[in-house]
């Protein structure tokens, strides 16, 4: 790791840096995105499930 700080380092400039940001950024986004919501009969179903399952016990 001492690799890391050697003083021949090269240094990037503010534009990289944010270059660099908003891309890792926008992967983020676009690898945690939110699950499509399932059709709203599918969802209604899964509803009714989950109410007689909890009227049964």
């Amino acid at each position: 790791m001492a690799g890391l700080f050697a003083n021949d380092s090269e240094q990037i400039d503010r534009r990289t840096s944010r270059s660099i940001c908003d891309a890792v950024g926008e992967r983020l986004q676009q690898s945690l995105r939110p699950e499509p919501r399932l059709p709203t009969h599918l969802e209604q179903l899964l509803n009714e499930l989950q109410k007689r399952d909890r009227d049964t016990h």
